[in-house]
Formats: structure tokens, C-alpha cells, sequence
């Protein structure tokens, strides 16, 4: 199976898809050398975020040209994630044909719930300052997620959970997936 050199993921916040991409970046067939001590942030028992995050206000602009940046070298499939792609996803897919596109969805009142819980504007990397409060961050998830369900009708997507199987199926990885991700669904547009 051919992989790509990148995955433009995206998912809104408090979609848990920042775990989902840590359980990826378990395998060599991903390069992890975008991620720094700046880059990480720790919430008690959640896996919290580690590596480079594109958005607005963030340390990395959300410009799919550029993406490249954050990354020191390595081998592997880049993981350019960004709340923000959810805005640009029509212009992605062309733009990046041999690249895929990978969408979390999870709904809206449970993302923007465990937003707050994982820490909300405390969260120190990435930077949330852009949403400003807590009723712009709600409207920012279920436009984003709009977007997301859009842009997956409009290739014919097909959703699944995030399982072991999925991840074999889809990139012919072996990688254990232990929790239980029973109200988030993903899918992969080559």
C-alpha cells in the first residue's frame, strides 16, 4: 500500500483528535520531529497534544503551502493537523492530489464539552486565544463540523470508528487501538 508524504487531519476541538493522531504517530510510517517541548501540553490522565498545530493565533499560520515547516527532517508520513483545514478543505484536495485529508467527526455538544474539560483557554499549546470565548469556540465547532460533514458527502466518504481494523484497512498498519471511541467516527479521503 502506497502512503502518503502527508495527512492534512483535522477535527474541531474537543473531538479527541489529538489522541487519534498520537495513536497513528505510534508507527515509524509517521515522523514525530515536529514535536518539541514547546509543542506539547499535558491535561492529568488526557493525552493532551504533542507536535505542531496550524491555526489562526497558533505558532504555525494555517497555510497548506507551508506546511512543511514544523517539521526537522525524518521520515514518514507528515501529520499536519489544524482545527482550521475544516475551512479549506475544497482547496486542499486539489491543490494536494497525492496527499490524503482525514476527518474526525465527533458532535458538537460533546467535542465543545471535553474542550473545557481538557483545559479550555487554559490549554497552553496550541494557543485557543483566536476563539476569543467560550460562545465563539461553540459556533467555531459546528461550523467546523458542518464543513467537515460537507466536504465528506461531497466525496462520498465512508465513516468508521477508530479501531485496530480501521487502521490496518486504511494504512495496512499494525497499531493497537485500547480506548473505546464509540461516539467519534473518521475517514480518509485519497
Amino acid at each position: 500500500m502506497r502512503l502518503p508524504n502527508r495527512i492534512f487531519f483535522t477535527g474541531v476541538p474537543g473531538s479527541k483528535w489529538s489522541g487519534i493522531a498520537q495513536i497513528l504517530e505510534t508507527s515509524d510510517a509517521f515522523t514525530t520531529t515536529d514535536r518539541t517541548p514547546e509543542r506539547e501540553y499535558q491535561h492529568n490522565v488526557y493525552s493532551g497534544h504533542k507536535g505542531a498545530y496550524f491555526g489562526m493565533g497558533m505558532e504555525f499560520y494555517p497555510d497548506p503551502m507551508n506546511v512543511d515547516q514544523a517539521w526537522d527532517g525524518g521520515n514518514g508520513i507528515k501529520l499536519a493537523k489544524s482545527h482550521d483545514w475544516a475551512y479549506m478543505l475544497d482547496v486542499i484536495k486539489p491543490g494536494f492530489m497525492d496527499d490524503w485529508v482525514m476527518l474526525v467527526y465527533r458532535p458538537n455538544e460533546v467535542s465543545n464539552a471535553w474542550w473545557h474539560e481538557a483545559g479550555g483557554f487554559e490549554i497552553t499549546y496550541p494557543n485557543y486565544e483566536h476563539y476569543k470565548n467560550s460562545e465563539n469556540m461553540y459556533s467555531a465547532i459546528q461550523e467546523q463540523n458542518n464543513n467537515i460533514l460537507k466536504f465528506a458527502h461531497k466525496h462520498d466518504a465512508t465513516w468508521n470508528y477508530f479501531t485496530t481494523k480501521w487502521i490496518k484497512n486504511t494504512f495496512g498498519l499494525d497499531i493497537e487501538v485500547n480506548n473505546m471511541y464509540d461516539d467519534i467516527l473518521v475517514s480518509i479521503i485519497k
